[in-house]
């Protein structure tokens, strides 16, 4: 409406033209799915580069767009890995990137597109931190911390991987989440017993092994270690790290404060509100976080000091 008198103010919005994204293994669906529709719905033609780790559920969907009627063109989708990356950050009929992923890349992804004139969003990683406070519900906090932590094999953003324990509760709440990992069940998904899967690849699975001993070595006590857990069908040849839980872990190693990107749950004991609030401030990572508390003040409050 007008500004001041005989003064008008509008906005125009108009499609971008060719825009992309660029999605991450562990949602081949949901996280483009994040993109496109909001893409095509305002006119724009959008080009898909999933992960080269899966990439038939990106075909299913092209096709699903091809059975409604969308018109060839309007909805792409380009295979391949940083070379496919790199053409579209640098291709000039490309206006627009988004890209989900590790923080290194999504560094990468926001300076080259950058650079080469395009509007960029790059989400990266996290280091998401439940705090439980001495008066929670322990068994609730354990049930929560098991299935934050554990769900898609830790394979994911919104994972919980440091729950920060108020003392005096650390060690019973480290036995009731040991209780409930103990009794989870890790197979192939096509098996309906199977509560968490493999890894994606030898090369993460490794990876996200080696932070067992690194956290070992950094003072933390490995509580339950998943090289030794049991799978359905046997290990074979599978990518397999079962549930771990580190107790103990130092405040500021690597184990705590790198994204690991597995099932690896960090214990770090802390003695007070301030001293979990001020841990959680001061990680280089965001996404999200928590609080179990049964003080509808201490809650409150921590929603407004996190």
């Amino acid at each position: 409406e007008g500004v001041s008198s005989r003064v008008d103010s509008y906005s125009m919005r108009q499609p971008l033209g060719v825009v992309a994204g660029i999605t991450p293994f562990n949602f081949p669906a949901m996280v483009p799915m994040w993109m496109f529709p909001v893409a095509i719905a305002c006119g724009n033609a959008f080009v898909l580069k999933p992960s080269e780790r899966d990439p038939s559920a990106s075909l299913l969907m092209a096709r699903l767009w091809q059975e409604a009627g969308l018109p060839d063109g309007v909805f792409s989708v380009v295979q391949g890995d940083k070379a496919a990356v790199d053409r579209l950050l640098e291709h000039p009929d490309v206006a627009a990137v988004s890209f989900v992923g590790s923080t290194p890349i999504a560094r990468y992804v926001y300076e080259s597109g950058a650079a080469h004139g395009k509007r960029v969003q790059a989400l990266g990683g996290a280091k998401n931190h439940m705090l439980v406070l001495p008066d929670a519900d322990l068994d609730l906090v354990a049930d929560a911390a098991v299935s934050a932590g554990f769900g898609s094999a830790g394979e994911r953003c919104m994972a919980i991987s440091v729950v920060l324990a108020v003392d005096p509760v650390g060690d019973e709440l480290v036995r009731k989440i040991v209780e409930r990992v103990e009794r989870l069940v890790v197979g192939p998904g096509d098996d309906p017993r199977s509560e968490m899967g493999p890894l994606v690849t030898r090369a993460h699975r490794d990876k996200v092994a080696s932070y067992l001993d690194l956290g070992v070595e950094e003072g933390a006590k490995l509580v339950v270690d998943g090289r030794e857990t049991a799978v359905l069908g046997g290990r074979g040849s599978g990518f397999w790290l079962g549930p771990t839980v580190l107790d103990h872990v130092p405040v500021g190693s690597r184990t705590h404060t790198e994204e690991i990107f597995g099932p690896v749950l960090s214990v770090v004991r802390v003695s007070s509100y301030e001293e979990g609030l001020r841990v959680i401030n001061e990680g280089v990572y965001g996404n999200g976080t928590a609080i179990f508390t049964n003080d509808g003040g201490a809650a409150r409050r921590f929603q407004h000091e996190v």
